[in-house]
């Protein structure tokens, strides 16, 4: 039961994601959740509409393991596994705060899903 909320927080942290890098990149809430510059925000709208397509498949995949309950286990390993390589790699390449808001909460979910908790 701990595993299958801590995965949905998981899925609901992508799914704001989500939308901050498809719909409100260009926009004061989109510029402060990523530090931006209103020129930066404005010419690479499309690539942050690109990253957030992918953190769109995050979702849908964890979405999908938590749909399967039991069946969905390593359906569930696989993409808090993809978060958790996403989230260091993030946290190395732009800033050490992605590995707290993203790879954490994965690892938490994976710690528990692999303990059964």
């Amino acid at each position: 039961m701990i595993a299958n909320v801590l995965t949905a927080v998981v899925a609901l942290i992508h799914l704001y994601i989500v939308y901050l890098e498809m719909l409100a990149w260009d926009t004061p809430a989109g510029r402060k959740a990523f530090g931006t510059t209103p020129e930066f925000s404005a010419a690479s709208k499309t690539l942050a509409m690109n990253q957030g397509l992918y953190n769109g498949f995050l979702v849908a995949g964890l979405v999908w393991g938590l749909w399967l309950g039991d069946a969905g286990f390593a359906v569930k390993v696989f993409f808090l596994g993809c978060v958790i390589v996403a989230g260091l790699f993030g946290a190395a390449t732009v800033g050490i705060k992605i590995l707290y808001i993203q790879a954490l909460p994965a690892a938490l979910a994976l710690a528990a899903l692999l303990l059964g908790v």
